[in-house]
C-alpha cells in the first residue's frame, strides 16, 4: 500500500515501565540556564531566575524516563570529582550514572530565556575525548545495554572522536537493528547514514541534509523518512518543532501538542524521544506519549520538565488521516 494512502490507526500500544533503557552521551555538559525579561545586545541585564543542571541529550533523556517512573541509566564522560555533586540528584532521583573516566572538563551550555518564550542557547564544544577514552565510551555502553530494551546514542561528538563513532557503536552492538536509537546531527549523523539502527529521531533540518533535498510537505517528510527505512533505519521519528513530529515506521503517523504557554524549547526532543520509546516505540500510540511528554518539557523552564500530566495528553491532537500536503518547510 502507498504510503500517502495510509490512515493512522488508533490501536493503543502498552507502555514498558519495567524495561530498562540505557542513553550514552558522549558529550555531556552542565547548563545553566537564565532568565531575563528581554535580551539586549550590548546591555547590562540581570537575571530573574537561575539554574545549573548536568545535562546532555542522553542525560536529559534518562532524566525525562526516570520523572515520568520508568527506568533509565546514563553512560557518560567525565571527572568523577569534579562532577560528583552535580550527579549525585541523578542518581537519587533513580537515573543510574555509569562514568567513563577522562581528562579535562565538562563543557558548559548557557540557555537564555526571555519572558516570550524566546531561548538562545550558546554552547561549548567539550572537552578533548581521547582514542581510549572513546574505546571504553563505546565497551561501557555495549556492556551496559546488554539487559536493557534500548540503547540510546545520542548528542553532538566532542572534539577527538572519530567521525564515525555512532557507526562503532552500532557495529559492536550484536542487535543494533532490534536495540540501537540514535539522535543526533551534522557528519556524525550522516555516517549512520546507511546503518542499521532500531530508531533514528532527525528533526527537519537535520532530514533535508541527509538526504539532500527540500521538505517542503508532510509529504516530503515522510518520503525521506521512507528512503532511509530502505537504507536500515527501521523507525524514523521526525521532530517538526512548533509542528508537530511525523512517524513512519509500518505505516505513517502524525500529530501535534499545541502549548500557549512555552517556557523553554531545550530538551523538548529528548523528551520527545524518551516519550515515544516508553509508549512502546510503534504507531499512533506511542506517538501520542511522545508528544504529551514534549509538551510538558516546553512548558518548563528546567531543561527536564516534570512528570506529563492529563492536560498534556489531551492537549495532543492527532490526524485521523495523515495531512501529507501539509507545508512544514522553512521559507
Amino acid at each position: 500500500m502507498d504510503r500517502r494512502s495510509r490512515a493512522a490507526s488508533v490501536r493503543e500500544l502498552p507502555s514498558h515501565p519495567s524495561a530498562l533503557i540505557t542513553t550514552l552521551t558522549p558529550n555531556p555538559s552542565i547548563d545553566r540556564t537564565l532568565a531575563v525579561g528581554r535580551l539586549e545586545r550590548g546591555e547590562v541585564l540581570r537575571a530573574t531566575t537561575a539554574s545549573v543542571e548536568f545535562a546532555g541529550k542522553g542525560v536529559n533523556l534518562a532524566r525525562v524516563l526516570t520523572t515520568n517512573g520508568h527506568q533509565a541509566q546514563a553512560v557518560i564522560p567525565g571527572n568523577p570529582d569534579g562532577l560528583a555533586d552535580l550527579i549525585a540528584p541523578l542518581n537519587e532521583a533513580g537515573t543510574r550514572t555509569h562514568m567513563v573516566a577522562i581528562e579535562g572538563t565538562v563543557r558548559t551550555n548557557l540557555t537564555i530565556i526571555e519572558d516570550d518564550g524566546t531561548t538562545t542557547k550558546i554552547n561549548e564544544s567539550g572537552p578533548h575525548l581521547s582514542a581510549s577514552a572513546a574505546d571504553a565510551l563505546l565497551d561501557t555502553a555495549v556492556e551496559q545495554a546488554a539487559d536493557s530494551q534500548w540503547l540510546v546514542a545520542s548528542g553532538s561528538l566532542p572534539p577527538g572522536a572519530p567521525e564515525d563513532f555512532y557507526a562503532q557503536l552500532a557495529e559492536r552492538l550484536p542487535d543494533p537493528a532490534e536495540k540501537l536509537v540514535i539522535d543526533t546531527s551534522g557528519t556524525a549523523l550522516a555516517r549512520m547514514a546507511h546503518t542499521p539502527c532500531a530508531v533514528a529521531k532527525p528533526n527537519l533540518e537535520e532530514l533535508a541534509s541527509l538526504t539532500e533535498k527540500p521538505l517542503w510537505t508532510l509529504g516530503d517528510v515522510v518520503d525521506a523518512a521512507s528512503e532511509l527505512q530502505r537504507h536500515g533505519w527501521g523507525t524514523v521519528l521526525v521532530s517538526l518543532g512548533g509542528s508537530g513530529a511525523v512517524l513512519v515506521d509500518d505505516e505513517v503517523s502524525y500529530g501535534n501538542s499545541p502549548a500557549g504557554d512555552i517556557r523553554n524549547t531545550v530538551g523538548a526532543g529528548d523528551a520527545l524521544l524518551a516519550g515515544f520509546l516508553a509508549g512502546g516505540a510503534k504507531g499512533p500510540a506511542a506517538l501520542r506519549n511522545a508528544l504529551a511528554w514534549a509538551r510538558a518539557a516546553v512548558r518548563s523552564t528546567d531543561t527536564v520538565g516534570p512528570r506529563s500530566t492529563d492536560e498534556d495528553r489531551s492537549a495532543v491532537t492527532m490526524s485521523a488521516t495523515v495531512p501529507l500536503e501539509m507545508s512544514v518547510g522553512h521559507g
